[in-house]
This record gives structure tokens, C-alpha cells and sequence, in this order.
């Protein structure tokens, strides 16, 4: 499984990165296109919808995901800054979602298999995400290395939880998750950073100096809990993972995760606090 896994993340990891580097903005937004609507129709699954129910929450992700991309690069003389900002803005209801709603969601148990819930919270987990995605493309260089945090993470978490898992993170929710794994992770991403740090690696006034230590913990923070509420979306529903997509992996949305609640907070840290967070 762990090679299998591996070779299905180096595989995804050069055609994303070659993507990342080498597409112009358009050819990007049509890249990232597919993958919103594959993890759009997993959702689907997930939140118990029926075949044509999981075929319009995707078109409707995917057309609202457009939608913002195409307000956000109008001329202010056409449309006003309002609109023009409504990527930032759907920064900010994405965050305050994982950040006030979910951790009292996770931790009282709530179920979200109401369609219309379940559609609401789906587009805040993933369109959110996207757009970060598209947008902060602009910056390869500080989208790789956000990227990166999450990734080293992700896999720090699995390796250490593997090997030395003793204490339960949240086993109503997730078993296999340990405080171990959540250790191996802090400690792989703080590893990443000082190395990053001392290469003078270029990505941004947020990710350097002290407080690119703080947007780092808060960025692993997000990844984790985007994990979790992901494992707990997959119990209501009664699956193992969200598809069978990705060999190793199961589905898409197994693998993104961590991306959905970090990457929205991310883009806002970046938007907000473009000099750096203050300290």
C-alpha cells in the first residue's frame, strides 16, 4: 500500500507541479477545471446524493468556481471593487466556516445529510479552495511552498501515525489519526521551513521571518482539521474513502483534504497581510 501510495503521489506531484509552472492562466483555470468536478462529485457521494443530484452540485461548483475567477479579473470601470473582491470574500466566509463552525461541528458530532446543508458546506470546503488555487498561481513560488507544508504534513502525519501511533487523535471520528502523527507533522513542517528559511528560498513577505513561522503552524493547523472533517463526512456516509480514483489514495478529495481548509486561509493570509503578518 505505502508503494503504491508513493508512486501515485510522485505521479500526481510532477504533472500538478509541471501545470503549476509551465500553464498560462487560462490553460491552468481549464487544468484545474476536471479536478473541481471530480471532487464536486464525490462530495456528492458522500453527502448521499443520487447520480443527477452529484452531476448538478458539480456543474453548479464548477460554474460558481468561473464566476469568481471572471469577476476578479474585470476592470474596475466595468463592475465595482465589491465584486472584484468576492474571491477574497469567499476567503473570508471559508474561513470563519473552519474556523467557528466546523471544530464545534466535529466536536458535537453534527451530521450534514440534509441536501441543501450538505450542498452549502460542499461548496465551502471546495470552491473556496479552488479559487486559491487558480489565483495564487500568479506566485508559483509561494503557492509551491504553501503546497508543500500541507504535503510534508500530510505525509509526515501518516509515516509517524504508522509507525509510532499510540494516542487517538479524535477516534469518533478518525481511529488511524494519532497525537504522534500530528507530532511527526509539526516537526517535518518546521524542519521545511528552517530549511527554507536558510536557502533564502523566494515566496512571499507572509511566509518569511518570524511571521512566516506563525503562517506556517496555522496553515498545518487548517491541513489537519481539513482531514479530519473530511474523515467525518466519509463515517456519516459509511465509506472508507471518498472514491477510487487514485490507486493508493482512494479519491480525490482523500487526497486534497488538507488543501480545502488551508488553502482559503492561505490566500487570505496573502491578500490581507501582503508586507507579512504582524508580530
Amino acid at each position: 500500500m505505502l508503494v503504491q501510495r508513493t508512486l501515485t503521489a510522485i505521479a500526481l506531484l510532477c504533472v500538478f507541479v509541471g501545470a503549476l509552472l509551465y500553464l498560462s492562466t487560462p490553460y491552468w483555470t481549464a487544468f484545474l477545471l476536471p479536478g473541481l468536478f471530480v471532487a464536486s462529485l464525490e462530495w456528492g457521494r458522500l453527502a448521499g446524493y443520487g447520480g443527477r443530484s452529484s452531476t448538478l452540485f458539480a456543474a453548479l461548483t464548477s460554474v460558481s468556481f468561473l464566476s469568481l475567477l471572471i469577476a476578479s479579473s474585470w476592470d474596475a470601470t466595468v463592475i465595482t471593487e465589491q465584486v472584484i473582491a468576492m474571491p477574497t470574500f469567499a476567503y473570508v466566509v471559508a474561513t470563519i466556516f473552519w474556523l467557528v463552525v466546523v471544530p464545534p461541528w466535529l466536536a458535537a458530532g453534527w451530521s450534514a445529510r440534509q441536501p441543501l446543508a450538505a450542498g452549502i458546506t460542499g461548496w465551502l470546503v471546495l470552491v473556496p479552495a479552488w479559487v486559491a488555487l487558480a489565483e495564487m498561481q500568479a506566485q508559483p513560488a509561494q503557492l509551491l511552498f504553501v503546497l508543500g507544508v500541507v504535503w510534508i504534513a500530510d505525509s509526515a502525519a501518516y509515516i509517524a501515525g504508522r509507525g509510532l501511533g499510540r494516542h487517538r487523535l479524535a477516534p469518533s471520528i478518525s481511529p488511524g489519526k494519532t497525537w504522534e502523527g500530528v507530532a511527526g507533522a509539526a516537526i517535518a513542517v518546521a524542519v521545511y521551513y528552517a530549511v527554507a528559511e536558510l536557502g533564502g528560498l523566494s515566496r512571499g513577505a507572509v511566509w518569511s521571518g518570524s511571521s512566516g513561522w506563525i503562517a506556517v503552524l496555522i496553515v498545518t493547523v487548517m491541513s489537519v482539521e481539513g482531514d479530519l472533517f473530511e474523515s467525518w463526512m466519509k463515517r456519516l456516509a459509511g465509506v472508507k474513502d471518498s472514491g477510487s480514483l487514485l490507486p493508493g489514495h482512494g479519491g480525490l478529495l482523500d487526497r486534497i483534504d488538507g488543501l480545502t481548509a488551508s488553502l482559503p486561509v492561505a490566500a487570505l493570509m496573502v491578500n490581507v497581510f501582503p508586507a507579512g503578518l504582524p508580530h
